[in-house]
């Protein structure tokens, strides 16, 4: 038997025992740069985590690991353009609630399918939303801001990183739980609205921990509540929404890894044993805490429940506030 005819004669026979060229792949994989592809701008929430698995993983498989922010519309372009690139695992995206649990019933016409065109790696983080408002605004807590938004009638408006985003779903449970009329007012990403916020231009703010959490502790912004059941590690001297005059309050948002449906399994889980690996040390942990996140590291499949157990969630969400993007 010639060289050609044993190299083809392997490959048949390892198909038939269900051995893939895909375990090849994953035993070399990563070979080059991976890119982790951000629907947000620099500065927010996703950004941060993007950023600490490009550093700690790319430290563990000794290969760059390269963030490319493409800020926009929720999310739907980074996620797109993710779905439809090559199933090879070196090009993955940092999905959030938002791209893979809320566009989906937001948008009518969405240009991939949250289940369908994506294999989720590994959940990362989960973070409760923080109630921000700027210095100025005479409140001190919770009750007083309802008591001045009932006082003041749509005088008082909230941002948000984007319509149909956690962060205006938010906005819009607190304004129904709480009687209040307030006024949206969205915006491209969180880095642009925590500076308006910031500036006066706004009132308050629904936000990721990681980008409003430093501006509070610099006093460039107050922090009245967080939105989780229990208080942050990273902040426990603020209160929740839930102990504040709202009870049953509570809305969270979390933070994964995804690759396009079709990469091979050895190479899913490849990543996901590294990304485990890397942000299980004190360090990253640390990190974590620090920036107001939990720590989630899970299976695939388990990441995949999430998703789906989200989607149906913020489904009934989304369809009580009537909240519809063409």
């Amino acid at each position: 038997m010639n060289g050609l005819k044993k190299l083809t004669f392997a490959l048949a026979a390892g198909a038939a025992l269900g051995l893939p060229a895909a375990q090849s792949i994953a035993q070399t994989f990563p070979s080059k740069s991976i890119r982790v592809v951000v629907g947000f701008p620099p500065g927010g929430g996703a950004d941060f985590v993007a950023r600490l698995v490009s550093l700690k993983v790319g430290e563990a498989v000794k290969q760059q690991i390269v963030v490319d922010n493409r800020a926009g519309a929720n999310g739907i372009i980074a996620s797109e353009l993710v779905a439809k690139s090559a199933p090879d695992g070196y090009t993955l995206l940092l999905g959030v609630s938002a791209t893979h649990a809320i566009n989906p019933s937001v948008y009518t016409k969405l240009p991939y399918d949250a289940i369908k065109d994506f294999m989720p790696v590994s959940e990362v983080a989960l973070t409760p939303l923080i109630l921000v408002v700027n210095p100025s605004l005479p409140v001190h807590n919770v009750r007083d801001l309802i008591s001045l938004a009932r006082a003041k009638p749509n005088e008082l408006n909230f941002a948000s990183a984007g319509t149909g985003n956690v962060t205006h779903l938010a906005g819009e449970l607190f304004r129904s739980m709480t009687n209040v009329q307030i006024t949206h007012v969205p915006y491209k990403g969180s880095a642009p609205a925590i500076i308006d916020l910031m500036a006066g231009q706004v009132m308050m703010y629904f936000d990721t921990m990681p980008s409003s959490l430093p501006h509070v502790r610099a006093g460039k912004l107050k922090g009245l509540a967080v939105t989780s059941a229990k208080r942050s590690a990273g902040a426990p001297d603020i209160a929740t929404v839930a102990e504040s005059g709202v009870p049953g309050f509570e809305t969270t948002s979390w933070f994964g890894i995804l690759a396009p449906a079709g990469t091979p399994a050895p190479v899913v889980e490849t990543l996901n044993r590294e990304i485990i690996r890397a942000l299980s040390t004190p360090e990253s942990l640390d990190r974590m805490t620090q920036q107001g996140l939990d720590s989630v590291l899970n299976s695939p499949s388990e990441f995949a429940g999430v998703i789906r157990t989200d989607i149906d969630k913020w489904a009934k969400v989304i369809k009580d506030a009537n909240i519809k993007v063409q």
